[in-house]
């Protein structure tokens, strides 16, 4: 028995699947021998193609608490399911370093802007650090 969980369609499905199998082994005493070997041979080529199927959807989803957790069986971690579960962490790092050098540049220029005002303005630097040129922009410069 594998330690994946099987959810309720599945297991209703193999329990159906069983079911058949049981019924159509009990009348194969009566049935001859050429038929017999070809309801074998096609036996085994439904549980190979049984298999290869179960193969393909290699993902289950592991619910263990409140967290549910995406697990792959042995034969299926490939090289693209590893570079598909790093892809949105990467996409999420650019994005990051993305938008800090945007606001990078957007701080610089808006201080380049206020630089260039206080530089381009009648009134000397000196002036704005004056505690008493501070009071009169208050009292509304009168």
């Amino acid at each position: 028995m594998t330690n994946k969980p099987l959810i309720e369609p599945e297991y209703r499905m193999n329990w159906f699947g069983r079911q058949v199998a049981a019924r159509l082994s009990a009348g194969t005493a009566e049935l001859p021998y050429d038929v017999s070997e070809r309801l074998r041979a096609a036996r085994v080529q439904a549980v190979a193609r049984r298999k290869q199927a179960h193969r393909v959807g290699a993902a289950s989803v592991f619910a263990f608490g409140g967290a549910a957790t995406l697990g792959f069986d042995e034969e299926g971690v490939s090289l693209w399911n590893r570079i598909a579960s790093v892809l949105p962490l990467v996409a999420l790092a650019a994005g990051l370093i993305l938008i800090n050098a945007v606001q990078n540049d957007w701080r610089a220029s808006e201080v380049a802007e206020v630089d260039a005002a206080l530089l381009t303005d009648d009134l000397p630097p000196a002036a704005y650090a004056d505690s008493g040129f501070l009071q009169f922009l208050k009292s509304g410069g009168e």
